[in-house]
Formats: structure tokens, sequence, C-alpha cells
């Protein structure tokens, strides 16, 4: 947020690029996963510790009393598993397009700073991820990556970026990492989103106050399951906030 904020600031528009990737924990390559090891110089030990855990894995279908046969697995990390996400950041190290980029885990994001009277070169930056990509054995997924523009940019838009022959969706509000992100740089849909989430979950405490839960649960219930909501990656938007939106916030505290 800073990053676009100081962009617009200056007179600058921002292109950017939210990437999706298709199956994004399904598709990390074993064998791709061990070079990556290698190549950062890995000690021999934790390369060879990954290789027997990663080792002839299997898996099947269980259908009611049916059970397909065993398929062996070449790609792909246990569900839930603490190495999944590892082995992601892993992977996707290699992708560096001559952008500005942000990754957290399978969510990256592309940002392209463009001045006045400047040609967007994003169209060849996400030509270039898709091309990294697909040597690692990713897949960007075109329906579900989305573009935004933010500044002059808005009134006067470029050509979509196409993705795999297909347009990428241009959208003025998109939510990343929990947090809706507008193109206007403001924090009305995400202040409503938020205040939707704490309604619906104020209705259990009081629920749970007239089953006569002690204040004490009572209490503990609002701590552990509104509070963090509201408080939620405030230090990104709290600061810029209007008084009706801090009031919004304010009068959902109160109601509890």
């Amino acid at each position: 947020m800073h990053h676009w904020h100081s962009a617009v600031d200056t007179g600058q528009s921002v292109r950017i690029v939210f990437i999706d990737f298709a199956k994004a924990f399904d598709r990390v390559d074993h064998n791709v996963l061990m070079s990556r090891l290698v190549d950062l110089d890995q000690p021999d030990i934790i390369v060879r510790w990954m290789h027997s855990y990663l080792l002839d894995r299997r898996q099947r279908v269980k259908l009611g009393n049916v059970l397909s046969d065993w398929l062996p697995q070449t790609a792909g990390m246990p569900q839930g598993s603490y190495l999944g996400p590892l082995a992601f950041i892993i992977m996707i190290a290699s992708l560096q397009p001559p952008c500005h980029i942000h990754k957290f885990i399978d969510d990256t994001t592309m940002t392209e700073v463009i001045t006045k009277g400047s040609t967007s070169c994003m169209q060849a930056f996400v030509d270039k991820l898709v091309s990294q990509s697909t040597k690692i054995g990713m897949t960007v997924n075109g329906k579900k990556t989305k573009e935004m523009l933010i500044g002059s940019l808005v009134k006067n838009p470029p050509v979509p970026v196409s993705l795999n022959e297909m347009t990428v969706e241009q959208v003025s509000t998109f939510k990343l990492l929990g947090v809706q992100i507008s193109n206007d740089l403001k924090w009305t849909n995400h202040i409503d989103a938020v205040s939707a989430k704490i309604a619906s979950r104020l209705y259990f405490l009081r629920q749970l106050k007239r089953a006569g839960a002690t204040y004490i649960d009572l209490l503990s219930f609002y701590c552990t399951v509104i509070r963090p909501i509201a408080e939620y990656a405030s230090p990104v938007w709290h600061s810029s906030l209007t008084a009706a939106q801090s009031d919004v916030l304010e009068s959902s505290q109160a109601a509890r």
C-alpha cells in the first residue's frame, strides 16, 4: 500500500496484476524442488532429508467401500503439512519478472508504476512470469488472475492484459490477503466487509448470553472470535479511515 500511495502522491499511475496459480500446492514438482534446493546451496543432509520425505509417495481414492489402485505422486505436497508452504516458496523464488513484485505463499502481486505519458509494459511482464512459471511446472490461472488500475489510468485504461489467450478481468476492488483493496485507495468496501463479519458473530454472542454463558466466557468469545476481525491488518488501513468509518467500527464494538 505504501508503494502504491507513494506513486499516486507523485502524480504517477499504478497497474497491478494479482496472479493466481492453478492448484498451486498440487503442482510442486518434486524433481524441480530438489533441483531448486541444490541451486540454493542447501546442506546435503537437508536435500537428502527432503528427498526421503517425498520419495515413493502414493495416493488412491476411496468411494464407499471401493478403492482405486495406488498411483505414484511425482508432484504436490501433503495437505496441511508445514513443509507445503515452504516448498512452494522455494519453487516460486525463481519467478522474477522485470517489475516490482510481492509474494506471500501463493499470492503473487505484480506492480508497474507508470509516469504520465509513458506506455505500460505489463503485458511483457506477465508473459515473462508465465514463461518462468511454465519452466517450473506452475500454471497461472487466467480466470482467477485479476488486474487493477490506480490513478489516472482509471479514466483512460490501457488494453487489458491477456493471459493464455484469455483477457484478464479489470476490477475496481480485490481481496488481497484478507483485505479489501479498492482502486481509489479508500477503505469503504473493507470496512463494510469487516462490519458484516462482526455483525454475524455478534449474533452468536447474544445467543450465548441468552443461554446463560458467564461474563468470562462472553469476554473470551469476544476477544477470540470478534475482536481479531476488527483489528486484522489494522496498521495498513486504520490511519486512513474517515470519521464515519471509525464510527462504524466503534458502533460494532459498543454493540457487544
